[in-house]
């Protein structure tokens, strides 16, 4: 992605104040609820709301981000003609969905194995946080994602309704769908074991692997920046650092991280789980195919891109390929 510019954003603190409180009715309803459950003699003397959202934990979590996320944060991307927010809060939900599911009145988990998911899902949403702010210049909302863009674009007058389900919809089934494993930790209480430990490895190996990409990337960029204000031609591609034994480190981290947290669920015998890390893979695999072919477009890079792509790994870091073998086996 394009750095965005240096200059502050005009609207950056009230993108701000509305980021920090928007998520504020779930919040406010789910301790409501807590309160309701606390005073109550026993779950069946609370009232029906109160006693569908105990019954239902999973279905309590996809009405507040149906309601909260999908509706209100649909509304205010509209109002702002920019749908920024639901990138920001992608660091924020599964952190939000660690704690919630760890404190409904249904819960049961190894306090151990809860303590060490739930640490871990706060270290990647500070990674991906970090990530997010540095490559803004630690702006709020100063641009949307740029597939949003050419969606906007592709649907013309139609992108007001078309992005409740392209953007707000489509992403609930996918970011529920994901966390599933945080849903399933805390609801077996099976002693911890080798598993997890092999589990929380791939994790932080994940989560260490996208820090490490991510910053060669931004580094890059503001090295290429600094040469564009001088005058000076642009390097066409970075090829050190983890960048030279994998095209999308940073989405091989990422992935790392998904299957990690799918390795905890299938421990307690929930492999379907495996689904979201899955459906998140195939994803990226789409993801990949379109920042390639914008890199592929730029003229100043295309031909470096090519040959970067005959000899490096696409996610897996491995080592390069040399192009004279290729070509002789061909």
């Amino acid at each position: 992605m394009a750095a965005s510019s240096s200059k502050a954003h005009p609207n950056n603190l009230r993108n701000a104040v509305v980021a920090l409180f928007v998520p504020l009715p779930s919040i406010l309803f789910y301790l409501s609820f807590l309160r309701r459950y606390s005073a109550a003699e026993s779950p069946d003397s609370l009232p029906p709301l109160w006693a569908w959202c105990c019954h239902h934990p999973l279905l309590l979590a996809n009405a507040l981000f149906f309601f909260n996320v999908n509706l209100l944060f649909w509304i205010v991307g509209l109002l702002q003609s920019s749908h920024w927010m639901i990138d920001l809060y992608w660091t924020v939900i599964p952190v939000m969905l660690a704690h919630y599911f760890a404190t409904h009145p249904l819960a049961e988990s190894d306090a151990l194995r809860s303590r060490l998911v739930t640490f871990l899902t706060w270290l990647w949403a500070l990674r991906l946080t970090h990530s997010y702010f540095r490559r803004e210049r630690w702006q709020w909302g100063a641009r949307e994602d740029w597939r949003f863009n050419d969606l906007r674009r592709q649907y013309g007058r139609n992108w007001w309704w078309m992005s409740f389900f392209a953007v707000y919809l489509s992403q609930q089934v996918f970011l529920i769908g994901i966390c599933l494993p945080l849903y399933v930790v805390h609801t077996k209480d099976r002693r911890i074991n080798a598993w997890d430990v092999a589990a929380a490895v791939v994790c932080l190996t994940g989560i260490t692997v996208a820090y490490f990409a991510d910053t060669q990337l931004h580094n890059f960029v503001s090295r290429n920046e600094r040469r564009k204000e001088a005058g000076q031609a642009l390097v066409p591609n970075l090829d050190e650092g983890v960048w030279r034994y994998s095209r999308h480190p940073n989405y091989f981290g990422e992935q790392l991280w998904w299957w990690g947290l799918a390795i905890f669920a299938w421990n307690l015998d929930c492999g379907w789980s495996f689904n979201g890390a899955l459906v998140n893979s195939l994803c990226l695999a789409y993801v990949t195919l379109l920042v390639e072919e914008r890199m592929l477009k730029q003229e100043y890079r295309a031909q470096a891109y090519k040959k970067y792509q005959e000899t490096t790994s696409v996610w897996i870091p491995w080592f390069k390929t040399s192009r004279v073998g290729k070509h002789k086996g061909t």
